[in-house]
């Protein structure tokens, strides 16, 4: 696979600007990107951390669009039936389910409901660095 000039020229903050929009909710394959850059001259240990932090802090902005939305419901705004199961498993599992944000569509839901929440968000941006990261890792120790 060519990553062909444009991506040559970006390297690592090109990789990182793609793991942080993957994290959001566009549509976005940075699994793709960290695949063929390994293919590449870059370390594989710049490539794993480039990634996991970049898809972290893409999550962690998702929790803040969480936590703003707060706010709203602070104010006396509801939530439907279906999204009050959200907020009860999120609230159940806390931090914890950070863990998780890593999941192709879900993972964007859950990083905002914990923003919602109120989840801490030292352990939370913690938790979702572990999982972010150990997803990152299984797909280049996969490429061995």
């Amino acid at each position: 696979m060519e990553l062909g000039p444009m991506w040559e020229s970006l390297g690592l903050p090109g990789l990182f600007l793609a793991s942080f929009l993957a994290a959001t909710i566009l549509p976005f394959s940075s699994e793709a990107l960290l695949v063929a850059m390994a293919l590449g001259p870059w370390s594989w240990t710049a490539l794993w951390l480039t990634a996991s932090i970049g898809n972290t802090l893409g999550g962690v902005s998702s929790y803040a669009l969480g936590r703003l939305g707060r706010r709203f419901t602070a104010r006396g705004v509801s939530a439907g039936d279906r999204d009050a199961a959200w907020v009860a498993r999120t609230r159940r599992w806390g931090p914890w389910a950070a863990l998780l944000t890593w999941l192709p569509v879900v993972g964007d839901a859950i990083a905002v409901a914990l923003g919602a929440v109120g989840a801490p968000w030292g352990p939370t941006a913690l938790l979702m660095f572990m999982g972010k990261a150990a997803r990152y890792a299984v797909v280049l120790e996969l490429m061995r």
